[in-house]
């Protein structure tokens, strides 16, 4: 380790926990703001998980500030290629890492940005999440960052 700078990155999908259970992981991992990195964040999936909803019951519950960062999502047209061609992650995780290495989203993100953040998808698990993805990225990306990351689930 040495002198390198450590940062704590969480992640966590809403889909498949109550909004107890989904709250209560970010209240008590201490996370201080929650990064969005959904194209859509208006969708009905999850009724808690709305926008507006999420902003204000993450202030309100948990004190954590709410941030939508679609430059970390991928396209539309990305996300619809993956369910047409019935989910082939490996080929859509190459693509998406593509894109996001084009974006130079390491450049675009501050490491203090993300430090004590969580990135939220509608994924349950990280596996098959191009949440996941970002968190990896930014590790290898930022070489001189210790990122230390959590999944949340």
């Amino acid at each position: 380790m040495g002198n390198r700078r450590a940062i704590h990155l969480y992640t966590i999908g809403f889909t498949r926990k109550t909004a107890e259970q989904f709250f209560g992981k970010l209240k008590q991992a201490g996370v201080k703001r929650v990064i969005d990195v959904r194209i859509h964040n208006v969708s009905q999936l999850a009724g808690f998980a709305k926008k507006d909803d999420l902003e204000y019951f993450l202030r309100e519950l948990a004190n954590i500030e709410y941030m939508h960062l679609p430059i970390l999502a991928p396209t539309e047209e990305m996300m619809k290629s993956y369910r047409a061609g019935k989910g082939n992650w490996d080929a859509y995780a190459r693509k998406f890492t593509r894109l996001i290495r084009s974006r130079k989203i390491e450049e675009q993100v501050s490491p203090e940005l993300l430090d004590g953040a969580c990135l939220l998808c509608s994924e349950d698990t990280p596996d098959e999440c191009h949440r996941r993805l970002v968190a990896e990225y930014l590790m290898e990306a930022w070489g001189d960052i210790d990122v230390q990351i959590t999944h949340l689930a």
